[in-house]
């Protein structure tokens, strides 16, 4: 008898051992202890996009000062970084022989407006005929002409500025040959610069004439550059989908110079969005699954993500705010499980 005694405790011993294995592993820990885990809360936020434009600054009004006519220079009326005046003289070239032409033109017409005044009234008794006193007349405003148009080669050698700004390196010096080709200075307005960047596609909707704007360079690390957007191109680039955008920035100190790199700082809302922590994702294939806790028991979700951002992820299905999801742990859970869950710290 003892030895079948000894059998039916064995077996009894056994069934006991495998009633223990089960809870265990529902309850999921070694000796029937849940896992630990730390949990975040789905919640929405308000997102925003930011890029950093880079631009170029540029002159709000620029040009090489050239001569319309060939000729030598007689004097130069500036200095090198002089502030100028629209209008003001700004180099002067040897004219002798203009004002010989013009002249010459004068005696012409004086002697033309004479012959006319002349035989005019010798139409009146039809001593002359009235074609040839027309011919008179025209020879009289071609004379005209010719006096404006020495008038007008005459005030072409005095070169004046077009607009009020600063002049940068004499190139010519008294005496030098100039033509049409020949750069004699330059002239810039940068009591306001214009800075041109670009922005994608995306932010069309956020970039608008007369949005004000912040500008950074790195030579000025720590001041702040306020404008506003002057003008948005009408086209977008084909190849790299953006879009050219101007802003004025107003330059009273003279501290921006044309052809400087700053970047201008944007943002656009994207409204609320449901986000939770990346850590919390469990790729699998190409599936996105999170450990939902509710209770103390785990629910194992497929989810489906939007875009990502430092440390977060957008939820696009498959969670609701307030829902808590495992971040650290995931590795020792699975669906139906019951844990206990910690404060946020390191596990």
């Amino acid at each position: 008898m003892k030895p079948a005694v000894v059998i039916l405790a064995s077996i009894a011993l056994l069934a006991l051992a495998g009633c223990g294995d089960k809870e265990t592993q529902t309850r999921g820990g070694d000796w029937g202890a849940p896992p630990k885990i730390v949990t975040a809360e789905a919640r929405l936020e308000n997102l925003t996009d930011e890029i950093q434009a880079l631009g170029t600054v540029k002159a709000n009004e620029s040009v090489d000062i050239r001569p319309r006519i060939a000729s030598l220079v007689e004097r130069i009326a500036f200095e090198e970084g002089d502030l100028v005046g629209k209008g003001d003289l700004l180099v002067e070239l040897e004219r002798s022989e203009i004002i010989a032409g013009l002249a010459l033109a004068e005696a012409n017409l004086k002697e033309s407006r004479s012959i006319y005044d002349r035989s005019k009234s010798l139409a009146a008794t039809q001593a002359i005929s009235a074609s040839n006193l027309e011919q008179l007349l025209a020879q009289v405003q071609v004379d005209e002409a010719q006096i404006e148009a020495a008038r007008a080669r005459l005030a072409n050698m005095r070169i004046r500025a077009p607009f009020a700004g600063r002049v940068g390196l004499r190139r010519v010096s008294p005496g030098s040959f100039v033509n049409t080709s020949t750069v004699i200075t330059t002239l810039d307005d940068i009591r306001r610069v214009k800075l041109d960047f670009s922005v994608p596609e995306t932010f069309l909707t956020v970039v608008k004439e007369d949005m004000a704007i912040v500008a950074h360079s790195i030579v000025y690390p720590d001041r702040d550059f306020s404008g506003f957007v002057d003008s948005v191109d009408t086209r977008l680039d084909p190849v790299s989908r953006s879009v050219q955008v101007r802003a004025i920035i107003d330059n009273a100190d003279s501290a921006l110079k044309p052809g400087m790199f700053m970047t201008v700082d944007l943002k656009r809302d994207r409204g609320k969005s449901l986000v939770i922590p990346e850590q919390a994702l469990v790729p699998e294939g190409s599936s996105q699954f999170v450990f939902v806790v509710n209770d103390a028991t785990v629910e194992k979700r497929e989810v489906k993500i939007g875009r990502r951002i430092p440390g977060f992820v957008v939820i696009g299905d498959g969670l609701v705010e307030g829902e808590q999801v495992v971040t650290e742990g995931t590795g020792k859970v699975r669906d139906g499980l019951t844990v206990e869950v910690m404060p946020g710290a390191d596990i």
